[in-house]
């Protein structure tokens, strides 16, 4: 891997943890991977195997297409920040945030529909 991607990478990495609101040793200590690898592949001096690599991501609410992706979505902090906190929830939680986003966005966008109608 060269130099350049994984400091892009380490760069990513950084940005989502901060968007979520964690220190390296929160995300250590939720991972389980070591916040001497967090520091390292932050700073782009590590090349991480997937299986490091793999909990950082799904912890910060990173999908392979954002974590590449060059020009990112105007709310992608925010939804990142989300999806970190969704992922540490239990299933059973998440199952009710799934639940409850579900029925939000069906309201909104009959609001929406409404208001299309209307002009």
């Amino acid at each position: 891997m060269p130099m350049d991607i994984r400091t892009y990478l380490g760069n990513r990495v950084q940005q989502a943890r901060k968007a979520c609101k964690l220190t390296q040793q929160e995300l250590s200590d939720q991972t389980g991977v070591s916040i001497k690898m967090i520091q390292g592949i932050e700073h782009g001096s590590v090349n991480p195997s997937y299986g490091i690599l793999f909990p950082i991501v799904n912890r910060l609410g990173l999908t392979t297409s954002n974590l590449f992706n060059v020009e990112p979505d105007e709310n992608e902090e925010e939804i990142n920040r989300f999806l970190g906190k969704f992922r540490a929830c239990s299933r059973a939680n998440q199952m009710v945030l799934l639940n409850m986003l579900d029925f939000l966005a069906e309201q909104l966008l009959g609001l929406q529909e409404g208001n299309n109608e209307d002009h």
